[in-house]
């Protein structure tokens, strides 16, 4: 029996200590109901939350100052236990989780971050599997902070404290289930494991320090590994606003929501956050004029273009037709003047009818990117023999959304469905899509596609199709110096060249958007080169294709690439350039 759940009567209390009460009850319950609320919001668009989410940073602020103040009154009048404190530090945490997610502002993952892993230190939930009183309820909810706190921590890189939490998770739900025998036991399990080979598969190459420690290295965008470009000779028409990264390989690892693609590919299209943003204060109160956390801004739409450091991003696992749809509507009805909407997709291929006179729009397949059936239809479809795939992207379906901005980016092994990509209303359009082939030596696919690693770390995907597995810190850097001198020389190419296509001029302004290109002449160039991709099929394409003898046979970059094959030990993997019958797709 306690007296915060209602179960005990309150003990008695003088005026004072009734109204600390009544207002943290009435804090507590609007709380709950906003938090609850949070759910019912729309997942798409700017305008529709943000409004809401403010009033609910504002009760949580609120909240989490009262009980720092009345913590006394709270504890022996109330009968607050530990572990509620720690919820709220949780549905915090949770906050700004969301927020980051809805904004894409990697910093709202540090404040989301500093709140779990005090919840943590300060051991909140400590006692929470010996409140019988309460069942297993208490212990799940002990059980899903760790798991969202892991995966914080696997946006943040935090990789040791990630193996430290898995520890822990797995000695939780061990207790969990031989206390309760509960019937969710081997969903937790499934979570466990899905935790553990989203790890593994992530650890592609180890980079070790001279103790032959390994060092966990961050590929957001940062101004070490960003090419500026001469900013007289430049002008920057497009900047990337909207983005969709897409995933749905059914043989991926994946967890919450997150195929190792998408998950790569997220931080790519980020800026590294700010360590130093906030200096949380838990326990104590807070310093004179400084809040308990800080709530986010909530920009009106124009607003919120200038001042944002990254552009706006959704991620959909496994969205069905109709739920992409949506998605690409609303981002495209978002995108300001001169912003550019990026779509990424990493899904298995749908074929098409193999005529060379298809309708390109349709009739060539495209990309899966939900397997969900729908039975009525697809009996209808099977008596009439016209059954084509319901949640099968075509090039097709994205044509009505390149009246703005649009760069493809498309990771399948039925790329080429989307290389005759028209050109209808005049505005820039950008193809960057993966080989449909890798060696059988490379087809792990557990670890995610060899396309999205090239542009998510260039060197790393280089180790990879080198089967280089740990390489000591020195040699790295060595070589990430390399990478950098190839990115440069291709900058001077794309600026230089006479026959590039206007779009890539249009979009190369874009910090995020100029880096994926260069990393996709890195890894055309590579592959080429590299004796294990021998055809056309094993290697990327681009629409429209970037030019031949200026930029992806050119010389200066076929020699930066054979020189970091030689650095690497590699060189005996690579062709000699005109070596064999390769020709440029």
């Amino acid at each position: 029996m306690s007296i915060a759940d209602g179960s005990l009567p309150l003990p008695a209390m003088d005026e004072t200590e009734k109204k600390v009460v009544n207002e943290f009850c009435h804090l507590l319950e609007k709380s709950k109901q906003l938090f609850n609320g949070l759910r019912d919001l729309p997942q798409y668009g700017h305008k529709q939350w943000q409004s809401y989410f403010g009033r609910t940073f504002d009760v949580y602020t609120k909240l989490w100052k009262f009980q720092q103040q009345h913590r006394q009154i709270l504890d022996t009048k109330y009968g607050l236990k530990r572990w509620q404190i720690g919820e709220v530090a949780s549905k915090i945490g949770q906050l700004y989780y969301h927020y980051y997610l809805r904004t894409s502002e990697t910093n709202y993952l540090n404040e989301s971050f500093s709140f779990y892993s005090a919840i943590r230190m300060r051991v909140y939930y400590s006692k929470a599997n010996k409140e019988e009183r309460y069942g297993p309820d208490l212990m799940v909810k002990k059980l899903r902070y760790y798991a969202r706190f892991i995966v914080v921590c696997l946006l943040l890189k935090k990789m040791k404290l990630v193996r430290d939490l898995v520890r822990e998770l797995s000695k939780q739900i061990d207790d969990y289930t031989s206390t309760y025998e509960p019937e969710d036991k081997s969903e937790w399990r499934q979570v466990l494991d899905e935790i553990k080979a989203f790890i593994e598969a992530d650890n592609i190459i180890s980079v070790v320090d001279i103790d032959s420690s390994s060092i966990v290295l961050s590929h957001r965008l940062t101004p070490m590994n960003n090419t500026p470009l001469d900013p007289k000779g430049t002008p920057v028409y497009l900047s990337l606003q909207e983005i969709l990264i897409v995933g749905n390989s059914s043989e991926q690892v994946k967890f919450s929501e997150l195929t190792l693609d998408m998950f790569r590919m997220l931080q790519t299209l980020e800026r590294e956050p700010q360590e130093d943003l906030s200096n949380q204060i838990f326990d104590a109160s807070p310093a004179p004029g400084k809040p308990p956390f800080v709530r986010p801004h909530t920009y009106e739409n124009g607003d919120r273009n200038n001042r944002r450091e990254n552009p706006h991003k959704y991620l959909l696992y496994k969205p069905t037709f109709s739920q992409l749809n949506t998605f690409l509507a609303s981002g495209f009805k978002e995108l300001p003047p001169n912003g550019a909407m990026l779509l990424y997709i990493s899904a298995d291929g749908c074929l098409g009818n193999a005529k060379r006179n298809d309708d390109a729009a349709y009739d060539l397949g495209g990309v899966v990117t939900n397997s969900r059936k729908d039975g009525d239809i697809m009996n209808r479809n099977k008596r009439s023999g016209t059954l084509k795939e319901m949640h099968c992207l075509h090039p097709g379906d994205i044509y009505p959304y390149c009246r703005k901005p649009m760069f493809l980016i498309i990771d399948s092994d039925n790329s080429s469905a989307f290389q005759n990509f028209p050109n209808l209303f005049g505005q820039p359009v950008v193809c960057l899509l993966s080989q449909e082939q890798v060696p059988t030596t490379m087809q792990d696919h557990q670890k995610g596609n060899l396309f999205t690693l090239f542009l998510h770390s260039p060197l790393m995907a280089f180790c990879y199709v080198c089967n280089i597995n740990d390489i000591p810190i020195t040699k790295w850097e060595k070589c990430q110096g390399q990478i950098d001198k190839f990115m440069s020389e291709a900058s001077k190419l794309f600026l230089r060249s006479r026959s590039l296509d206007h779009s890539y001029l249009q979009f190369i302004g874009d910090d995020f958007l100029r880096l994926l290109m260069f990393r996709f002449v890195f890894c055309y160039i590579v592959l080429i080169l590299h004796r294990g991709f021998k055809g056309p099929s094993y290697f990327p394409m681009s629409h429209p294709p970037l030019p031949t003898e200026e930029i992806l046979e050119h010389p200066n970059l076929y020699k930066v690439v054979l020189d970091l094959a030689t650095l690497l030990n590699s060189r005996m993997q690579f062709a000699e350039p005109g070596e064999g019958d390769i020709h440029a797709t």
